[in-house]
C-alpha cells in the first residue's frame, strides 16, 4: 500500500493548481470549477484522515461537506445563469 505522504503529496499539488485557476481562471465559470475540484479534494482529504485515524465519524462529516458543497456549487451556478 501507497503510503500516506505520497497521497497528501498528490493532494496538496491539485490544491495549489485549483487555487492557480481560481485566481486566474479567465471567466467566472472557470473559477466556480475550480471551487468545486477544491471541495472535492478537501472531502478526499476527510476520507484518507478518517482511514488514517480509524474514525469513522470522519466519513459522515465528509459526506455532509460534498453534499453541502454540491448544493452550493448548483445554487451558484443557478444564479450565474440568471434562474435563482
Amino acid at each position: 500500500m501507497i503510503g500516506i505522504n505520497v497521497y497528501l503529496i498528490l493532494i496538496a499539488i491539485a490544491t495549489l493548481l485549483s487555487t492557480y485557476r481560481v485566481f486566474r481562471g479567465p471567466t467566472a465559470v472557470d473559477r466556480l470549477v475550480a471551487v468545486d475540484i477544491m471541495t472535492t479534494i478537501t472531502t478526499g482529504l476527510m476520507v484518507l484522515f478518517a482511514l488514517y485515524y480509524r474514525r469513522m465519524i470522519f466519513l459522515d462529516v465528509a459526506l455532509v461537506y460534498a453534499l453541502l458543497a454540491f448544493g452550493g456549487v448548483i445554487a451558484f451556478a443557478r444564479y450565474m445563469e440568471g434562474g435563482l
